[in-house]
């Protein structure tokens, strides 16, 4: 496998990492929404720190894949 492919091979793969962080932010947010005003004050907080985590996750995820294809775009 070339370098070429397999940097296109990492970028796949960030990108289902990518879409499944984000499907779990929007599914915690819209929990966090609908529950809000029902739900014990430290399961509230908790859900606001795993949101924080997660958006800090998919920020990561993303630069890791602006990374790849800039090593893709050198070569």
């Amino acid at each position: 496998m070339s370098k070429n492919e397999k940097i296109k091979e990492q970028i796949g793969w960030l990108k289902v990492v990518f879409g499944i962080l984000s499907a779990v932010l929007v599914s915690m947010a819209g929990w966090l929404a609908a529950n809000y005003n029902t739900s014990d004050e430290t399961l509230v907080i908790i859900t606001l720190c795993l949101i924080v985590f997660n958006a800090i996750l998919i920020m990561m995820v993303n630069k890791k894949a602006y990374n790849k294809m800039d090593q893709l775009e050198d070569l």
